[in-house]
């Protein structure tokens, strides 16, 4: 992994995230309610991109005719590239060959919705700009035309484990010998109307479920708790994260050093999970990961730290720690960091965090965590130094079933 581009509501780059996530609180505003969507008393907060400048990646012109998630996505791509020593590659000659896999879990949502509102009202009026950005795979379809990357390009959505899943599949793509490099990571956008249908899915810290933040200040009136007994929802984002990732051989070809390195992953799906929820297949999915590890050659006493996905959602938080549970067994559990308490759900602060807890990055305390939840007993990092992590797992288990982990290892 050699390069990392990231925008959210932190800002974008690699610095401004670090930042957020040693200081170890959201950056919160207020979703717009103006069109009535949103019921009395529900979410009013979430952790959005705003008014974060895109145009010296994208400048004005170029993103006229691109949606939300496209212009997002095409930027953390050349922040990416631009990370990596890559970015002068990506002109004229493009990156031939490579591949570009992005995940989305509601696709580009106010495009969808400005279409259909056209098709209700008047059909004779649908915009065919709106429609050939409305799909799920328009951002990767963007960051392929505007690179020059010729080689595969997907699009995955698995809601929350997508992320980890573009990891692995262009991981697959370079190993297979079918791309010198792949362009991964995610996008998601936070309209109004989702944020509302979130909330009234039961989805979202809503306020009244904060409180005391353990440390003797106040916090926010929606904060996500993961892990923590009083979870009651988690805090959603937007945004985009895009990884390079390339073969170590060609990395030091052209003497870049790694952020990361991936040393293995693994994916599964736990059929009890009913399609917009967690399930209580924990058991199986702990052997799955398990056999990830074995693979890898290691072992559960071999993982240093880890960047768990856990938000603050209420069976979702549970699923998780009960599947590290049953993986490390009579085991004490290592470190464990919840970033999605600062970055949100969605648009790609988790994995970028993850690559930053790998590269050693220092992590602040787990917003809003306060009370040991009896049943899980796990306690997230709260704050403080952690050693340099040698080997990192990354957990993610999504709603509707997915899962996927990665294990990341420490630049060489």
């Amino acid at each position: 992994m050699t390069g990392l581009g990231a925008i959210g509501s932190f800002g974008g780059g690699r610095q401004d995230l670090a930042a957020a996530l040693l200081a170890g609180r959201p950056h919160l505003a207020a979703v717009d309610r103006a069109a009535g969507y949103h019921r009395s008393g529900g979410a009013r907060l979430a952790a959005l991109v705003g008014g974060y400048d895109l145009s010296p990646w994208v400048p004005a012109r170029e993103g006229r005719r691109m949606s939300p998630p496209s212009k997002l996505a095409l930027a953390a791509a050349r922040m990416a590239l631009h990370d990596s020593g890559l970015a002068g590659l990506a002109g004229e000659d493009g990156l031939p060959g490579a591949a570009v896999v992005i995940s989305t879990s509601f696709g580009p949502a106010s495009y969808t919705e400005g279409l259909l509102k056209q098709i209700l009202d008047r059909p004779e009026s649908a915009s065919p700009f709106l429609f050939t950005e409305s799909v799920a795979n328009a951002p990767a379809a963007q960051i392929g035309i505007a690179t020059g990357a010729t080689g595969a390009g997907l699009t995955i959505a698995q809601r929350e484990a997508g992320p980890l899943l573009t990891v692995l599949r262009g991981t697959a793509e370079i190993a297979a010998g079918r791309a010198p490099l792949a362009l991964v990571g995610t996008v998601e956008e936070m309209t109004p109307l989702l944020h509302a249908v979130l909330d009234r899915f039961g989805a979202l810290a809503r306020p009244g479920d904060s409180g005391d933040s353990g440390d003797g200040t106040e916090v926010a009136a929606e904060v996500a708790r993961p892990f923590d007994r009083r979870r009651a929802g988690f805090l959603a984002g937007d945004g985009s994260a895009v990884l390079v990732l390339e073969d170590a051989a060609r990395a030091a070809e052209r003497g870049c050093r790694p952020l990361a390195r991936l040393l293995g992953g693994g994916r599964a799906f736990d059929p009890s999970a009913p399609p917009t929820g967690w399930g209580e297949g924990h058991a199986a999915l702990a052997r799955s990961l398990l056999g990830g590890l074995e693979r890898a050659g290691l072992t559960p006493a071999d993982v240093d730290l880890i960047v768990s996905g856990a938000s603050g959602a209420r069976a979702g938080d549970r699923l998780e720690a009960l599947t590290l549970k049953a993986a490390w067994g009579e085991r004490p559990l290592p470190p464990i960091l919840a970033p999605k308490a600062v970055v949100g759900e969605y648009g790609g602060g988790f994995l970028a965090a993850a690559i930053l807890a790998a590269a050693g990055v220092p992590f602040g305390p787990t917003a809003g965590f306060a009370e040991v939840d009896p049943e899980l007993g796990i306690v997230p990092h709260r704050g403080g130094p952690l050693p340099a992590p040698a080997r990192v797992l990354v957990s993610t288990l999504a709603a509707g079933g997915a899962a996927a982990w990665l294990l990341l290892g420490a630049a060489e």
